[in-house]
């Protein structure tokens, strides 16, 4: 029998401030241990049992927990670690819990630190704030600004606020609270609406700090629509005199900007020592009468200061300014260079703090303090700062000519930009933020808003350690880092300077902004020492030949902090901005360009929810739940637009028909299977399952199998065509989480949990031909396969073929294929080389012959060959 025992640790490996908001995670179990998450108890790492809420975020085919979701409150110290078992009594009920209560009005939260009404319909995204029973911020909007024209000016600019159309709760405690809201944005004249929305906020009891996630799906005209703001403003209500209201904006660092709306340091009359330190520390000043040299008299002459703004325009550069009055002219204050993005206003009677996750990274940002000298005050959170340059989501070229397929095809051989006309659309997008909105009593110790500006920085995540993430067993073939041979140890370094080189080369190649942070480059330009940012389809990378994987099981082996913030960024990024969530794409990723949405390759290989599960399962994220969930219908999509149109052979014939849609058995029905694998075990959708199963059982049915590389789809019934009897062969087919998958599911069959018939069989046949000598495929197959490519990325099929087989013959195949090197590597690859000014603009390291693409299939093929033939390692020659 199972026994249940997960370690956890903190993801940067201190116990954070859990006052903050609490913490998440996902815990994997063995199949048929839990059928019920609510028998999980949490110890923390002295053996004591602490309050935790738990749920299942993913389940088995036989019903038993796959995945669940833990979540701790806010109302203690964090423990170093904690150890996630089965319960053997009752747990105690917590001592301080959520109340989730619903009414008319809309929703209210109570955690038992702040009271937040939710409500259901209008402009307001959160109506009300309160603490100790005192409302220290109202009317939370959203708000935003157009224009028609994308100079920097404000011609014509119509502003709109977020109007809400639905509130629901997702989860009501006891410790976890979700409330989600849906909506658009609405002109203040006039009645368009655009820019749909969904914010979750998410509640942890004893916490004043609530997380809010914000995903909007741009579907404006990239011709006549430029986005020029786009924020979240709170009205803050202020009591006190103007000397004791406070302005806290945090800088880069650590660093605080601490300010009173009226300042009493500096003048040239001291009111007194102990009036100086309490305004300073933001705590009720002495009565005036008390102040000195005839200060309280003279105060009416010093001048008050109610506007604060701090502009991060770029990723290098923050200033911040402030102003009299509106009408005045703005003063400098000063200038930085990254700031942590969180702003406070309030006084001794109360007040609000706002952090952005990633602020500088997600450029150009800001945060501004308005009417600071008034009984309501206003604190905004830009998005998109409405002194930056209006968003500009244009085409980044008029075509050049290229009308039909033969002149595309072409262009291709020179820039590698798939180009057609009127498919460079950004319409349908998407974006998502994470803040952090804290209220406060008082004016809080400006050391209480540094932890908070940290957490908002690097938000607390709980993790399983690798090794109880491996002894689970789940998310395909991998294994811990082992050095103890000397040839694993050059592996593993490898493995670590490929993950250090994208690390590092994010800050140094500057791949920061509102539409590109999370994502890397694809390809590299030698002579120039640059990504090829500007050369069509080898710029933003947009998780071709599957980055996104190869960082997430590099995480769950390593553990590794670095690791994991890169991949989450990137899962943020490409199942946002690379995905369309609205109109005629809805469902389709874009594949590589200048612009993450200019190429005109819109296929499933993107949208895939193979490169989503792990963040969800490890966080329990709802959003990433959602971007996964929203494609259980795409198979429609093929409807739409077929992926091979423009190279199909049979072109002048081909025309997508809903019984017989041409569905790729690689790239294709890999993402299918991901999304239909990810449906099942989230929501238990038949539909779902049974195409999933249908569909397996289909290609082991297929004379040829996966070598068939294209089967028929009748979109009604969710099954292939098993009469197609031919070969052919891509190269693409496997490296766009095709290998991953089918090794989920071949175990899933394994264990006895799937009945998929010739499924197996056809995978292994799949992985034991690919790299067979032209002989023994023809003998099997009737012919030898011509479009034999990516040699090293398919050494991890023939490995996992001859880890299933006992065969070493095949596995020492393998481990040649994989030393031949990837598709441009070589041994420059690992080597990075330091090129400095006047040859650059700024130091960098490049790595003269790496790609994305190779270093993601190299990645995984090491990591994968490593767990299913590292016996194998030191026995083959590879010369």
């Amino acid at each position: 029998m199972t026994t249940v025992d997960i370690p956890l640790h903190w993801l940067d490996d201190a116990a954070p401030d859990l006052a903050l908001c609490g913490a998440t995670c996902g815990v994997p179990l063995a199949a048929g241990t839990v059928t019920d998450p609510g028998r999980l108890a949490v110890l923390d790492d002295s053996g004591n049992a602490v309050p935790a809420q738990t749920w299942p975020l993913a389940t088995w085919p036989d019903g038993s927990v796959k995945w669940a979701g833990i979540a701790l409150g806010a109302d203690r110290d964090a423990a170093e670690g904690y150890r996630v078992v089965e319960r053997a009594t009752d747990p105690e009920p917590p001592a301080v819990r959520i109340t989730v209560t619903r009414s008319e009005d809309g929703v209210t939260v109570d955690t038992g630190a702040c009271r937040v009404l939710v409500p259901g319909t209008g402009p307001d995204l959160v109506r009300s704030i309160q603490i100790d029973g005192t409302e220290v911020a109202t009317a939370g909007r959203l708000v935003s600004s157009r224009q028609d024209h994308p100079e920097s000016d404000v011609r014509g600019r119509v502003h709109s606020v977020g109007h809400v159309a639905d509130c629901t709760v997702e989860q009501d405690g006891p410790l976890r609270a979700v409330v989600r809201v849906t909506g658009v944005h609405r002109d203040d004249e006039g009645d368009r609406t655009w820019l749909p929305f969904t914010v979750r906020l998410v509640f942890a009891a004893g916490a004043a700090t609530f997380r809010l996630v914000h995903s909007f799906v741009w579907d404006g005209d990239p011709d006549d629509d430029f986005l020029s703001s786009l924020g979240l403003r709170f009205t803050v209500p202020l009591r006190a005199e103007p000397h004791d209201r406070h302005v806290r904006l945090a800088g880069a660092d650590g660093g605080f900007l601490r300010e009173a709306v009226r300042g009493l340091t500096g003048l040239r009359r001291d009111p007194g020592p102990e009036v100086r330190t309490a305004q300073l520390d933001g705590r009720p000043t002495p009565p005036t009468a008390e102040w000195e040299r005839d200060v309280e008299d003279l105060s009416r002459w010093i001048p008050v200061w109610p506007d604060y703004s701090l502009r991060q325009l770029n990723a290098n550069g923050y200033t911040i300014h402030k102003r009299t009055a509106s009408g005045m002219p703005w003063i400098d204050v000063a200038q930085g260079t990254r700031a942590d993005g969180l702003a406070y206003v309030g006084d001794i009677s109360g007040g609000l703090a706002v952090g952005l996750n990633g602020f500088w990274q997600s450029h150009p940002t800001g945060l501004d303090v308005r009417a600071a000298d008034t009984d309501a005050a206003t604190l905004t959170t830009w998005l998109w700062s409405p002194d930056a340059a209006p968003m500009d989501l244009r085409f980044y070229h008029d075509g050049l000519g290229q009308e039909t397929y033969a002149d595309q095809l072409e262009a291709l051989e020179i820039t590698y930009e798939d180009y057609e006309p009127g498919f460079g659309t950004a319409h349908g997008i998407g974006r998502t933020h994470e803040l952090t909105v804290t209220a406060f009593a008082a004016t809080p110790p400006v050391t209480q808003l540094a932890r908070i500006a940290r957490g908002t920085v690097a938000l607390p995540q709980l993790v399983p350690t690798p090794q109880a993430l491996h002894s689970a067993g789940v998310l395909g073939d991998w294994d811990l880092p082992d050095r103890t041979d000397p040839q694993r140890a050059t592996l593993e370094d490898r493995l670590d300077f490929l993950l250090d080189y994208y690390v590092g080369q994010v800050d140094q190649r500057s791949w920061y902004g509102f539409w590109n942070f999370g994502d890397v480059m694809h390809a590299y330009d030698t002579d120039r020492h640059i990504w090829r940012y500007d050369i069509g389809g080898y710029a933003w990378d947009n998780s071709e030949l599957s980055p996104d994987l190869w960082l997430w099981i590099s995480f769950l082996r390593t553990g590794r902090a670095d690791v994991f913030r890169l991949a989450e960024r990137m899962t943020r990024h490409t199942g946002d901005v690379d995905v369309y969530h609205a109109g005629p794409w809805q469902g389709l990723g874009t594949r590589h360009n200048v612009l993450h949405w200019g190429c005109s390759a819109k296929q499933l290989r993107i949208s895939t929810p193979a490169y989503r599960r792990i963040h969800y399962f490890l966080t329990g994220d709802e959003h990433t739940r959602d971007l996964m969930l929203e494609l259980r219908d795409s198979d429609t999509t093929f409807l739409a637009v077929d992926p091979t149109r423009k190279v199909r052979s049979d072109a002048a014939t081909y025309r997508p028909e809903r019984r017989a849609l041409a569905v790729g058995l690689g790239t294709d029905w890999s993402a299918l299977a991901a999304t239909w694998l990810a449906d099942w075990e989230i929501t238990g959708n038949a539909r779902s399952r049974d195409r999933l199963l249908g569909t397996m059982r289909d290609i082991g049915a297929l004379p040829q199998g996966f070598f068939t590389g294209e089967a028929l789809y009748d979109l009604d019934t969710g099954r292939f065509d098993t009469s197609r009897d031919r070969v052919n062969v891509s190269h693409l087919s496997a490296v766009f989480g095709l290998v991953e998958v089918c090794s989920e599911l071949v175990a899933l069959i394994d264990a006895g949990q799937l009945d998929a018939p010739g499924f197996r069989e056809a995978w292994l046949q799949y992985c034991r031909l690919y790299l067979a000598p032209p002989a023994e495929q023809r003998a099997e197959l009737g012919v030898a396969p011509s479009g034999i490519h990516l040699e090293q990325a398919h050494s991890r099929l023939a490995a996992y073929a001859a880890n299933r087989l006992g065969d070493n013959a095949l596995a020492d195949r393998a481990w040649r294929a994989y030393f031949a090197g990837g598709e441009f590597m070589g041994e420059e690859a690992f080597q990075a080389v330091r090129i400095l000014p006047p040859y650059v603009l700024a130091p960098v390291d490049e790595a003269r012959t790496l790609s994305t693409n190779d270093a993601a299939q190299c990645g995984l093929a090491t990591i994968q060959n490593l767990a299913l033939i590292g016996r194998r390692l030191g026995l083959v020659n590879v010369s």
